[in-house]
């Protein structure tokens, strides 16, 4: 990893990392996508632990 910092001169500015990140972010936005409806086995223990959060307390 050393490498990757070796020459001061290449690294990039606040503003260009921020728009960096935002557009990886967009794009893990866009393909991790959920579902649009879990199966059924999930969504059954989706339930459960929903119950078992709102019993616990």
């Amino acid at each position: 990893m050393a490498g990757l910092f070796a020459n001061e001169s290449e690294q990039i500015d606040r503003r260009t990392s921020r728009s960096i990140c935002d557009a990886v972010g967009e794009r893990l936005q866009q393909s991790l996508r959920p579902e649009p409806e879990l199966p059924t086995h999930l969504e059954q223990l989706m339930d459960e632990l929903k119950r078992r959060e709102r019993d616990s307390h």
